[in-house]
């Protein structure tokens, strides 16, 4: 069985797809959907097959590994962001990434820890990244409109969060006057005196 995420293109609708990329990380014991934002823990393990997300981190270390570039050039590697990764210190390596990932990911290790939201602004601002940027980690529904606002398209919801119900967040407000990633704004027109 596949597991479901919610897409949103920017010039698409929200929908429901089949999620078939592999989150690279140790669970963080007694605390559901947390991902360990360590690369060091695991050195001694053997990179999974099939489409896989590894720590950025992990990525800094391995790129140099022949099988690991290969890997990624046919499109099975893509990265995560811890939100500790200093992006804007691997300038060079987010560029080269842009021929090499397919999807990156930003990593929200609690609901209430903001930081993700600057890395993908950082990521579709600053580096013009084309790509799939994903919300993993604890993502709740109610965070979503704010999301890709700043430019993640797609979301990988906490267990609990019923998909459905996501998809109709994108819809709750009818004028939005904030900047967004989607060059969706609406103005409030005046009514001449």
């Amino acid at each position: 069985m596949n597991k479901k995420i919610i897409v949103f293109p920017k010039n698409g609708k929200p929908a429901l797809a089949d999620d078939n990329w592999q989150i690279w990380g140790l669970p963080i014991t007694g605390i559901p959907g947390k991902i360990a934002e360590n690369p060091e823990a695991l050195a001694d393990q053997t990179l999974p097959t099939g489409k896989v997300l590894v720590p950025f981190g992990w990525w800094l270390d391995h790129v140099d590994k022949p099988e690991i570039l290969t890997r990624a050039l046919q499109g099975n590697i893509g990265v995560w962001f811890a939100t500790n990764d200093d992006i804007l210190k691997h300038t060079d390596i987010i560029e080269s990434g842009r021929k090499l990932w397919p999807l990156v990911a930003a990593h929200f290790p609690i609901f209430r820890d903001g930081r993700s939201f600057s890395t993908a602004a950082l990521l579709r601002n600053r580096f013009e990244w084309q790509g799939e940027v994903r919300a993993i980690g604890d993502v709740l529904i109610d965070q979503l409109l704010q999301m890709a606002r700043v430019g993640f398209d797609s979301f990988d919801l906490r267990a609990d969060q019923n998909l459905n119900l996501g998809l109709k967040q994108f819809n709750l407000y009818t004028a939005i006057t904030q900047n967004s990633w989607r060059e969706v704004r609406s103005t409030l027109a005046t009514e001449p005196a």
